[in-house]
């Protein structure tokens, strides 16, 4: 993508190969359509994070269990990757210059200071297709907002922008102090910020929750390292999904820090298990793994899509939650678990009440 971000700071290596280029998509995995929606966070329901269920798919069976039960799936030796990234509260509400209001989501920060935005439909029922390059915006604050081009190519706008916020702002700052959880049609009620963070988010940066690691709770963190399997850390700041328009994800800024690289490496030699919490970890480790198959220490931006033509090199298990499954999260799945097993495990969700979307229930791929 010729308009994508200028690489941060590069690490002790050249920055991965891969992530320069996305391949064409290749067939995805057919699979019913999503279920019921998790409305609300599961501690609404009466269930502790860890309560929801899992299905861990594996190519000789399918089995539900809750997700406090992972640690057992796993054998010593395995290794599991979390995202530190934290959610920040990426939702404003804005007011267009013949006075109506709209919700703007805020994607992340590029380097120049600029903005990345989504422009919402009033209703909140998808983004808004009919703005303009120079719209300007009235932010809380006293910011003005000018959207300047369509991102990530200037020339081929889709739902999100490139924006000047004037004066300049420091990001996180203002949105702790303007802003809420960004949140689809699908859920109930507003929910908080502290309802949208895993219990390992160190690092703010996010515009929506990494909702794969959302189950996860000091038990069964404490449960994974007693038997044997570690757990460590990578960062990739997820920008605004499209889960109205299945587009791929925007290019995102991420980090492997050298410790996870070498944990990484170590684990692959040893012959244990590379698990991957969510999509975004499955984007960041594969983002710095060159053809030669050797994950490496790296920081920048990834404009990576998985697939076919390009499978996972270093990840062999992934913990997954219960997507719409457009064609981009498809074809990652696919790229770790093959595309059998994905039909197999939606095919096996589709009823009995499993939940959809960052509240509901999850998965285990484990090929």
């Amino acid at each position: 993508m010729t308009a994508a971000p200028p690489p941060g700071p590069a690490a002790t290596t050249p920055p991965p190969g891969p992530a320069a280029t996305t391949p064409p998509p290749g067939p995805a995995a057919t699979t019913p359509p999503p279920g019921p929606a998790a409305t609300t966070p599961p501690e609404d329901r009466g269930l502790a994070r860890d309560g929801v269920r899992l299905l861990v798919a594996r190519p000789d069976r399918l089995t539900p269990v809750t997700f406090r039960d992972l640690p057992a799936h796993l054998a010593p030796g395995d290794l599991v990757v979390v995202n530190t990234s934290a959610t920040l509260p990426a939702r404003l509400d804005v007011r267009r210059a013949d006075g109506t209001r709209a919700p703007l989501h805020v994607s992340t920060r590029l380097d120049d200071g600029d903005w990345v935005v989504e422009l919402r439909r009033p209703g909140n029922d998808g983004p808004d297709r009919g703005v303009e390059p120079g719209t300007v915006l009235d932010l809380p604050g006293g910011v003005r907002l000018r959207l300047l081009a369509g991102f990530p190519d200037p020339a081929r706008p889709t739902r999100l922008w490139r924006a000047r916020p004037e004066p300049a702002v420091a990001l996180p700052g203002y949105l702790h102090r303007h802003g809420s959880p960004v949140r689809y049609g699908y859920l109930s009620r507003p929910v908080p910020l502290a309802a949208a963070q895993n219990v390992y988010a160190t690092e703010p940066g996010s515009a929506e929750n990494a909702s794969a690691g959302r189950p996860f709770t000091d038990r069964v963190l404490v449960r994974l390292m007693a038997r044997g399997v570690p757990v460590v850390p990578v960062t990739l700041h997820a920008g605004v999904s499209s889960p109205e328009l299945h587009e791929p994800p925007a290019p995102e800024r991420f980090r492997v820090p050298e410790v996870t690289a070498r944990l990484v490496r170590a684990t692959r030699e040893a012959g244990g298990r590379v698990v991957a919490v969510g999509t975004t970890v499955t984007r960041a480790l594969e983002s710095a793994t060159g053809e030669d198959g050797v994950l490496r220490a790296a920081t920048g931006w990834t404009d990576l899509v998985l697939g076919p033509e390009r499978p996972a090199r270093v990840v062999t298990g992934l913990v997954t939650g219960l997507h719409a499954p457009d064609a981009s999260h498809l074809l990652l799945l696919q790229a770790v678990a093959g595309r059998d097993l994905v039909e197999r495990a939606y095919a096996a969700v589709s009823g009995g009440g499993w939940l959809w979307h960052e509240y509901g229930d999850t998965m285990l791929f484990l090929p």
